[in-house]
């Protein structure tokens, strides 16, 4: 408003139409000029409306011609572009828009007209017809600012908390709700670093497919020649016989006759060593053992997760009863360990599907050779591997009953708290670098992933109108 000198209601439209990015209205407004920003966003501002004004309340009564009536002049109502027409059919021309859903950018009635109307006429006049439509209204500029906007999002928490997050720069971060809820800004999902969105959603869907089974059906059944649907041999004989009726050799999988010979299928022989196809059946197995790996630590570190959450809770309510003494003034370093340990098991977990796709085929495929590959994955496990060992240390000790202890038992309990939480810290930062400056630097793509936060996902504060 400050740097076009225009109204309120002429700024929101600007910003809708290129989507709440004030550096590409700053950029059409430098490179295209004043005229050009508005025109595009259908804007009209003119500075001496008021001449057109005067004219017309020389008369006491003027014709609206949309519904061909003569009204009184104070029910007439002009918006930016000059067009007038009578409240009434203003009124009518809102309602519609509204209930069509159009209501972020509301065109004048007039013939060929696309200005954009003024929102705070289009207010008072749907609320005098209809106060909930009215509401209606605010609420889709309001998801306005939040759908279009990519530096707004709304919080994915189930169910929905009703807040909207909106941070400072629209780079791979992830925050938590006002509400306690901790999602990644980029894609939405629960926090996943150090998985990338790509990595993330790859693992989720396979996850969700249950595509061990996959792989079992790649290394149990053959397709069939004539289908392609997925066969399984329930007999010793390797002439199988597909539901569709198409016989086929399950050693080699080529079409065959009916015809069974007393030492082999009539006209058919596949005796001979195939080599591709005993490495395509023990690539399958390995997949799946891979995968099955893979799986196994993360869905221990989830339960953990689970686990420790409410361990967290407990905590509270434990110290909450506990006095303090001399030399243990309060107890907030109980609490802050357990959040070390929910932030480092929610980490840790998630590097499980991480090392799944970087060290695979699928993710990177031809991006590394394989020696390249085993070397950073050796790199990458013994970070994971001293990083999980402290990890399991915490969670061990904060399980200990340690309000039985007298005070200098206390103490030593603080100072090991302190300690594992400190060394914690230092060991998944490590692990972060060790990511960035040994896996990742030589690739030849981007991979975005959230950076490491020692106090956790950046929170959010609420925001009062």
């Amino acid at each position: 408003m400050e740097l076009l000198n225009i109204k309120e209601h002429q700024a929101r439209t600007l910003l809708i139409h290129y989507r709440w990015d004030v550096d590409k209205v700053i950029d059409v407004y430098v490179n295209k000029g004043k005229d050009r920003l508005y025109e595009e966003a259908c804007v009209m501002v003119n500075h001496n409306s008021d001449v057109s004004s005067v004219r017309i309340q020389r008369s006491s009564v003027a014709l609206c011609e949309i519904c061909m009536e003569e009204v009184p002049i104070y029910k007439m109502t002009t918006m930016d572009c000059g067009h007038s027409f009578c409240n009434n059919c203003w009124t009518e021309h809102f309602v519609v828009k509204i209930n069509e859903g159009q209501s972020r950018r509301i065109s004048c009635m007039a013939y060929k007209c696309n200005v954009v109307c003024d929102e705070d006429k289009i207010r008072i006049y749907v609320n005098e017809k209809d106060p909930e439509l009215g509401k209606k209204f605010d609420q889709f500029l309001l998801e306005s600012y939040i759908e279009d906007n990519k530096m707004v999002k709304w919080c994915p928490s189930v169910p929905h908390c009703g807040n909207a997050i909106r941070v400072d720069d629209d780079g791979c971060c992830e925050v938590e709700c006002a509400c306690g809820f901790q999602f990644c800004f980029s894609c939405s999902s629960e926090a996943h670093s150090p998985c990338s969105c790509h990595m993330w959603a790859l693992w989720v869907k396979k996850f969700e497919d249950d595509s061990e089974t996959i792989n079992w059906m790649i290394a149990n059944t053959k397709n069939c020649p004539t289908c392609l649907k997925p066969v399984e041999k329930n007999g010793g004989c390797n002439h199988v016989v597909c539901a569709c009726g198409k016989a086929f050799c399950w050693l080699c999988g080529g079409a065959t006759g009916f015809e069974h010979n007393w030492d082999r299928i009539k006209n058919h022989t596949c005796g001979r060593y195939k080599e591709e196809y005993v490495v395509k059946m023990e690539r399958a197995k390995s997949e799946l053992i891979r995968y099955a790996h893979y799986l196994k630590f993360y869905e221990a570190h989830t339960n953990s997760l689970k686990a420790e959450i409410a361990l967290k809770k407990k905590l509270k309510e434990k110290i909450s009863g506990m006095k303090v003494t001399a030399y243990i003034k309060d107890y907030t370093w109980v609490i802050d360990g357990a959040d070390r340990l929910v932030r480092s098991r929610q980490i840790l977990r998630c590097t499980y599907p991480f090392a799944y796709c970087m060290f695979g085929d699928t993710f990177l495929g031809d991006e590394m050779t394989k020696e390249d590959k085993n070397v950073k994955q050796n790199l990458f496990e013994d970070q994971q591997l001293q990083f999980e060992g402290y990890v399991e240390k915490l969670s061990f000790v904060l399980a200990e009953p340690f309000e039985r202890n007298n005070e200098e038992g206390l103490m030593e309990f603080r100072m090991k708290i302190l300690e594992l939480s400190k060394l914690i810290d230092v060991l998944c930062k490590n692990l972060y670098d060790c990511i960035d400056n040994e896996i990742l630097i030589d690739l030849g793509r981007t991979i975005n992933i959230a950076p490491y936060r020692s106090n956790g996902a950046d929170k959010a504060v609420e925001l009062h109108h």
